[in-house]
């Protein structure tokens, strides 16, 4: 059985892709992957060190391979991901001031990913840190770079 195509939404803070990220699995009839580093932050709070990021990154992973075995027992081709540990890669660089080896290890990328851009007002919403039109500006130039990194 081939393993469902992964679109994978990526880019900084309050561009709108979980709202995305929902229309797109609703209107392809498939799986949302949740942003696992939301969920983490829910329940751990939004001051993340080096070890929160490489437990975010697993928890992504877990979601994504659930979403993945769900998907082809249904025979869906294509998930969706709010985001993956590239854009956890990027956080640890806007968050941290450097890059995390466990996260540049990471291999098992999406198929196709979709940058959002920073042109939409930011919205607090208790878990989101970086407001400031500058902040945004270098978490976007950041969240390009990891995929410019990575070739995808």
């Amino acid at each position: 059985m081939k393993r469902p195509t992964n679109v994978v939404l990526h880019g900084p803070e309050s561009t709108g892709k979980s709202t995305l990220g929902a229309r797109l699995a609703a209107h392809y009839g498939t799986g949302l992957v949740p942003e696992y580093g939301r969920l983490y932050c829910e329940v751990h709070g939004s001051e993340t060190d080096a070890d929160d990021l490489v437990a975010i990154m697993h928890g992504h992973v877990a979601l994504t391979e659930a979403a993945r075995e769900q998907a082809a027992a249904r025979g869906a081709s294509l998930i969706i991901s709010d985001t993956d540990p590239l854009m956890t890669a990027a956080w640890a660089v806007m968050g941290l001031g450097h890059r995390l080896s466990a996260l540049d290890a990471f291999t098992d990328v999406g198929d196709l990913y979709l940058l959002t851009a920073d042109d939409m007002p930011w919205t607090d919403d208790g878990i989101r840190l970086h407001r400031t039109a500058e902040e945004r500006a270098r978490f976007m130039a950041l969240s390009r770079a990891e995929l410019e990194r990575r070739g995808v």
